[in-house]
C-alpha cells in the first residue's frame, strides 16, 4: 500500500477506461465520442459489451451456472474483430422452444460454429430471459 491508498493493476486500469469509453462518461469516454463521430462510437460501444459479456460468461461458468444447448440455425459476419476474433450474429434454435433466438457475440476464430452445430448458452443475469453464448463446450 503506498501513500495514497492501494495501486491499481493494469488489469483494472484498462477495465475502467474501457468502462468510461463504452459509457461515453469521463474524459476517455468524451474525447472518443468527439473524435470518433455517432456511427463509429456505437460500434466501439458494440465491441466493448460483446467483450464484456465474453467475460461476463467466463465468471458464470466457474461459479457453476446452468448450461442450454442450442442448434446453430445461421451464422453472419458482422466484420468486427475484438482481439482478432470475429464478432458474429448467431440465429439459434432451442430444443423445447419454437422462437429462435438472435446473438450477437465474440466467437473463437479457430471454432467458429457453423449451421447445424451445437452450442451452449447461459441465462443472462442482467436481462431475465436473455442468453449469452458460452462456446461449444469442448474448449476451455
Amino acid at each position: 500500500m503506498g501513500i495514497f491508498g492501494k495501486r491499481k493493476s493494469r488489469e483494472e486500469k484498462a477495465a475502467e477506461i474501457a468502462g468510461k469509453v463504452e459509457s461515453g462518461k469521463g474524459f476517455y469516454g468524451r474525447t472518443t465520442r468527439a473524435f470518433l463521430g455517432a456511427d463509429d462510437f456505437a460500434k466501439v460501444q458494440q465491441s466493448i459489451g460483446a467483450y464484456n459479456s465474453g467475460l461476463d460468461v467466463q465468471q458464470l461458468l466457474a461459479a457453476g451456472a446452468p448450461t442450454t444447448p442450442a442448434a446453430v440455425v445461421s451464422i453472419s459476419d458482422t466484420g468486427k474483430l475484438v482481439n482478432f476474433d470475429p464478432v458474429v450474429d448467431l440465429v439459434l434454435q432451442l430444443p423445447a422452444a419454437a422462437d429462435r433466438i438472435t446473438l450477437q457475440t465474440i466467437v473463437s476464430k479457430l471454432r467458429i460454429p457453423r449451421a447445424g452445430d451445437q452450442v451452449l448458452l447461459v441465462a443472462d443475469p442482467a436481462r431475465p430471459g436473455g442468453y449469452l453464448y458460452a462456446g461449444d463446450g469442448m474448449t476451455p
